[in-house]
C-alpha cells in the first residue's frame, strides 16, 4: 500500500544565474492575501437577523486557496496611462537562454471566436523562469489563483504533462480586465496557481438516490444545518 503520509515533490528549477534574484514558487498556504487574513470570521446577515459565518470559515473556499503552489511575478510592474514599465536587472543567459522581461503578449487574433477577443487589444503573457517537473503519471493544472478576484487580471487555465515536459518554460497568458488600473503590481504577486493531478481514467455515473441514500442525505443536511463546523470536524482531510 502506498504511504500517503509521505509528501510528493514538484520540482521547480531556474537558471543558475537567476538563483536568489527571482522569487521562488511557494506553497499556496503561504501566499494568502491580506484581505482574507483581515476579514472577520462572522458578519451580520440582515436577511436572517443574526451573525453568520463568512467564507473565512468555509473549508472548501479556504482549501482551494491553500492547495498546490503559487507562481510569483518576477518583478514590479508599473501601470500608468495605459503604459506598462518595469525595472528588472537580470543577467544575460548563459548555458541556457531565457527571456528577461516579466511579460510578453499574445495578439488578439489568437483568441478569435472566444469571449476574450477584443479588436486591437492584446492579451498579456506573464513570463515564468522556473521549469516544473512532476512525478511520473502526474500532470499540472495551471490556473488563475483561486478566489483572487482582487487581482486586475485573470490567468487563463491550462494543463501540462509536466512529468514529460519539464525542460522548458511554461508561461501564462492572462486577460487584463481592469482596464482603468493605475499603480503597481508588485514583485511576488501570484500570477498562477498550479495543482499536480494524477492522470486517471474516469467515467460519469448518474442515477436517482435510493431510499437509503435519500435518508442519509436528509440526515446529513439536517446535521450540517444544526451543527456549525460539522463538515470541518467530520469530513475535511
Amino acid at each position: 500500500m502506498p504511504d500517503h503520509s509521505e509528501p510528493m515533490t514538484l520540482k521547480f528549477r531556474c537558471p543558475a544565474e537567476l538563483e536568489g534574484l527571482i522569487p521562488a514558487p511557494v506553497p499556496a498556504n503561504l501566499g494568502l492575501p491580506g484581505w482574507l487574513k483581515s476579514m472577520p470570521p462572522q458578519a451580520f446577515n440582515a436577511l436572517h437577523g443574526r451573525d453568520e459565518d463568512t467564507v473565512k470559515r468555509c473549508p472548501p473556499f479556504i482549501d482551494a486557496m491553500t492547495s498546490g503552489f503559487l507562481i510569483p511575478l518576477i518583478c514590479d510592474l508599473k501601470f500608468e496611462n495605459g503604459e506598462i514599465t518595469w525595472e528588472n536587472d537580470l543577467p544575460p543567459g548563459g548555458a541556457v537562454s531565457f527571456v528577461r522581461s516579466p511579460i510578453g503578449y499574445h495578439d488578439s487574433s489568437q483568441v478569435t471566436g472566444t469571449p476574450l477577443f477584443e479588436p486591437d487589444r492584446l492579451l498579456i503573457k506573464f513570463h515564468n523562469l522556473w521549469t516544473i517537473e512532476a512525478p511520473e503519471g502526474y500532470s499540472v493544472l495551471f490556473t488563475h489563483p483561486f478566489n483572487r478576484f482582487d487581482l486586475p487580471f485573470t490567468t487563463l487555465t491550462g494543463w501540462v504533462d509536466c512529468d514529460r515536459y519539464h525542460d522548458n518554460w511554461i508561461h501564462f497568458p492572462a486577460h487584463w480586465h481592469a482596464t482603468n488600473f493605475s499603480g503597481l503590481l508588485t514583485k511576488g504577486t501570484p500570477i498562477a496557481q498550479c495543482i499536480p493531478i494524477k492522470r486517471e481514467n474516469w467515467v460519469a455515473q448518474a442515477a436517482a438516490l435510493t431510499a437509503e441514500e435519500t435518508q442519509k442525505a436528509h440526515q446529513l443536511t439536517t446535521t450540517i444545518t444544526r451543527e456549525p463546523g460539522y463538515y470541518r470536524r467530520q469530513f475535511r482531510t
